[in-house]
């Protein structure tokens, strides 16, 4: 069975943001696909410190949550970051959670399908939007298409339910999830996946 995580980078376990992800997991259900919705909004998760040690020891030094999703993202066929919009970007908690979940896992996470959702009172949503969909690209994640941009509107949870076009969007969103993971289990059993080419890194250490 396909599995998909959703992240909720929202201090609030039952806010703006916890909606929006809670509409997608009903079509989830629906299709068969099984779900973790993981809370790290109200967690105490610092920044990557640069030290390296993730390089050898194959996990983050700092032993909290990241680690723990970490190895359930290696499972997963999916993964949604929602996140608040706090100042016209992601809020720092979800920030420093992904920056450490992508950087410090080793595993391979080409062709897992990604996806970003954003809730804001009124603007700062593309933005967002923007900086978390380039966790995925950078990790060779196919990024899902909806309708609209990922967001849903609304200062209460109670508000969100009144976005309809928002809500919409998000259950377009989790539908072609769905279909494109079935599509790229089907193609890596028909082609394999495509071949990724490493080991350059671009330094220009002798100034030219």
């Amino acid at each position: 069975m396909a599995k998909v995580l959703l992240i909720n980078g929202s201090p609030h376990t039952d806010g703006c943001t916890a909606t929006a992800l809670k509409e997608m997991i009903k079509i989830f259900d629906e299709e068969g696909v099984e779900t973790e919705l993981i809370q790290i909004g109200n967690k105490d998760i610092r920044g990557c410190i640069a030290c390296g040690t993730c390089s050898g020891k194959g996990k983050c030094v700092f032993d909290d949550i990241v680690n723990e999703v970490a190895a359930k993202f290696e499972e997963a066929d999916g993964l949604v970051l929602g996140s608040p919009v706090y100042y016209g970007s992601p809020n720092g908690t979800l920030l420093a959670f992904a920056d450490r979940l992508f950087y410090s896992t080793s595993f391979s996470k080409h062709m897992k399908v990604g996806a970003s959702v954003v809730s804001c009172r009124r603007a700062g949503n593309t933005a967002s939007f923007d900086v978390l969909n380039k966790y995925f690209t950078i990790g060779g994640m196919p990024l899902a298409p909806s309708t609209y941009w990922n967001q849903v509107h609304g200062h209460t949870a109670e508000d969100v339910k009144k976005d309809l076009e928002g809500l919409q969007t998000m259950r377009n969103l989790a539908r072609n999830m769905v279909f494109m993971i079935k599509a790229f289990a089907d193609a890596k059993e028909k082609y394999g996946y495509p071949e990724v080419e490493t080991g350059v890194f671009t330094s220009f250490p002798d100034g030219k």
